[in-house]
């Protein structure tokens, strides 16, 4: 959790928070009751950090019930006149209008570009002269029995929940800066328990996706190869760890973790190496995959930015490279004043970057209700 405070257009960090995480399995909610405790538990910390009480907060939400989809809304009216924004909100308000499977909803949406009489392109199409107005629309679309479970246990926190939001979005707040997005840039938030990426070109987001190889992944894969619990294969892999193993002697050792009563017990630095490379080259391989989906393999000029507690791995930059063919880098928040140097690590990104949207919101509250209505939220 972060706490911040907005100030004459400025976000000021305040306090942060961070409390292991209960009541998860395999991406999902088991246990409502244990994730709101979590919630609670890391809002009185940053409370106490941050000198104030909160009773609001927008919260990240992923997994793989979170899905992105694109669709696009039409409105014609037969003749040439000026585009008003009513008729931005009609269109819009038609591309938002799809057809889902049962239990799914919209998350989030977000305008592509409009193509105003089968011209596309344009990102503001208000009082120019058609008779044909068309929007190309990306789709965030969630499970709602898992949406009502998230909402439910920050509720259950004494939180109102402001607005849920797609977690590789969030990162991508905090990393990317609107202007770096034009040449074409994703960004790969590797979770615990589940893999977000999101990738824009120019303005538009062309994909939200959810990828099913994850941190604990890493993590299993050195308990069953090394014979370990699932706490010491963990330790062993932020201690020696690395995702190259090109690099690592044949003949370095490392000690694992052993019960007492058993002897000590070493194993190849290489072998443990390799577990990880393996795994991260499959990870990476998916995320390829579904940037070929969108047309957008070998075309991000602006870089790949790797987000998440999962992204600190040694190595996963250069893997990343590798498999993906383009200049991959880590996500660090960027624009929160007085943001501590101890933050300054990707997996705080998804937390601060809530903040800033909430602070986005808030900014463009007044904005939105006098003039903008939805088009506002395709041009900021």
């Amino acid at each position: 959790m972060v706490i911040c405070v907005l100030e004459n257009g400025r976000l000021r960090f305040l306090g942060a928070s961070a409390v292991d995480s209960l009541g998860w399995a395999k991406g999902r909610i088991a246990d409502q009751k244990a994730v709101s405790a979590c919630v609670l538990a890391a809002q009185r910390e940053a409370e106490a950090l941050a000198g104030i009480s909160v009773g609001s907060a927008v919260v990240g939400m992923g997994g793989y019930t979170v899905r992105g989809a694109s669709g696009r809304g039409v409105v014609e009216w037969g003749h040439l006149r000026e585009i008003e924004q009513r008729d931005v909100n009609r269109v819009v308000d038609r591309a938002s209008r799809v057809v889902l499977q049962e239990d799914r909803m919209v998350l989030q949406l977000f305008g592509q570009d409009f193509v105003v009489d089968d011209h596309p392109g344009f990102r503001d199409p208000r009082n120019m002269l058609a008779s044909r107005l068309e929007i190309k629309v990306h789709l965030v679309t969630s499970s709602v029995q898992e949406h009502n479970a998230l909402v439910g246990a920050v509720n259950e926190a004494h939180l109102v929940v402001e607005e849920t939001v797609f977690e590789a979005l969030a990162s991508c707040y905090a990393a990317v800066l609107p202007e770096n997005r034009r040449e074409g840039i994703a960004v790969v938030d590797i979770g615990a328990q589940s893999t977000e990426l999101v990738v824009y070109y120019g303005d538009a987001m062309h994909l939200a996706s959810t990828v099913r190889v994850c941190g604990d992944h890493f993590t299993r894969d050195l308990a069953q190869g090394l014979c370990l619990t699932f706490e010491d294969a963990e330790l062993v892999k932020h201690e020696y760890g690395c995702a190259v193993s090109k690099n690592t002697a044949d003949n370095v050792f490392i000690e694992v973790p052993t019960p007492e009563e058993r002897p000590r017990r070493d194993e190849k630095l290489r072998f443990v190496n390799r577990i990880l490379e393996a795994r991260a080259v499959e990870l990476f391989n998916y995320v390829r995959s579904e940037f070929a989906r969108v047309g957008m393999d070998h075309a991000l000029i602006g870089g790949v930015f790797l987000t998440g507690g999962g992204a600190r791995l040694s190595g996963l930059c250069d893997v990343a490279e590798e498999v993906l063919r383009c200049q991959t880098r880590f996500g660090l928040t960027d624009g929160i004043e007085n943001w501590p140097d101890e933050f300054n690590d990707p997996e705080w990104c998804s937390a601060a970057g809530l903040a800033m949207y909430s602070a986005k919101l808030k900014d463009r509250f007044q904005y939105q209700q006098q003039s903008a209505g939805w088009l506002g939220k395709f041009l900021t």
